[in-house]
């Protein structure tokens, strides 16, 4: 689809030498989810959220989070006009298109907490009125993985609100030269353009919903999300909702390779983006070196593929 390319080409603009992890961002935007990157400070998280909100003329916002932010420096307060002598809602950085909520794991999580009602709900409440917020409304949260003092971890709950979790990672040498070269020219950001509407957006979300699922699509992911829970090595597997995220991705990869119908390989190239901050491990597994991407690889070597199947189609 065209505008897909456009858009794949307008953020490879901006994030030079990452073309696999912003075709991932891309189908988080589709798949209408939040995501979470995962990374060391100046990878470019930033320019690459601006870029996604600048592409289809939307409201972007960044809360840098520390220790003193507060759920009202977010969501929003209720303020005494003098003059109209009646109180008057304040609204936060919450109400836009595109939020970033930078190094979210600095912030207490009393206020790691506000953003739960907004990410899984769309709606914030202030002083007991549930304020509901223009969709799309997605989620670009960091959080530096190397840098532990001073910060909290995020609560299950909230991990479980991220559709995946991903890491951009540095550039290789070549693309960091072309990095420089613009940068002294202050292009990269311009590189961003217009292309297309919100609107537009919103149409490509609702026909990623409507690519078709084969009922035996729906028993792998289930299949993977059980294998998952019951591995001698995990101590918490992946909820409902996991499987849930696992499916809307798995329509959005069909939907960007110009598909619509999902296939096996979009299940099995979406799982670990989508599970890795959902599992967790035993004290034993981790000390023998395990990893959550070693389960995610052995449960997809086990699980049966379905195969011989019309995947178009209901009754194969």
């Amino acid at each position: 689809m065209e505008i897909i390319e456009k858009l794949l080409d307008n953020l490879n603009s901006v994030i030079l030498g990452k073309e696999e992890v912003i075709k991932k961002v891309v189908i988080g935007l589709l798949a209408n989810g939040h995501v979470l990157l995962e990374d060391v400070p100046g990878t470019g998280k930033t320019t690459l959220a601006k870029a996604v909100a600048n592409s289809f003329n939307m409201t972007f916002h960044r809360i840098q989070f520390t220790p003193d932010v507060l759920p009202s420096d977010i969501i929003g307060v209720t303020v005494y006009d003098m003059e109209t002598k009646k109180f008057e809602i304040k609204f936060g950085p919450i109400f836009t298109n595109i939020l970033l909520a930078d190094e979210i794991n600095r912030a207490t999580p009393k206020t790691q907490s506000a953003l739960l009602e907004a990410m899984g709900e769309y709606g914030v409440t202030i002083e007991g009125k549930v304020y509901k917020l223009e969709k799309p409304f997605i989620v670009f949260a960091t959080e530096n993985p190397i840098e532990y003092e001073g910060t909290f971890p995020l609560p299950e709950a909230q991990l479980d609100r991220f559709l995946m979790r991903l890491s951009v990672g540095y550039p290789d040498r070549s693309y960091e030269t072309k990095i420089l070269q613009q940068e002294k020219t202050h292009e990269l950001i311009e590189n961003s353009r217009l292309i297309g509407s919100r609107e537009d957006l919103l149409t490509l979300q609702e026909s990623v919903k409507k690519v078709f699922i084969h009922p035996k699509i729906y028993d792998f992911i289930v299949d993977i999300a059980s294998n998952i829970r019951t591995h001698k090595d995990v101590y918490l597997g992946i909820s409902p909702r996991a499987t849930i995220h696992l499916m809307k991705v798995s329509q959005a990869r069909a939907f960007i390779e110009g598909r619509n119908f999902v296939i096996p390989d979009d299940v099995k190239q979406s799982v670990l983006d989508v599970v890795n901050h959902r599992i967790i491990l035993k004290a034993e597994a981790k000390l023998r070196g395990k990893k959550t991407s070693d389960v995610v690889f052995e449960v997809l070597d086990t699980v049966k593929v379905p195969k011989d199947v019309d995947f178009e189609n209901e009754i194969s």
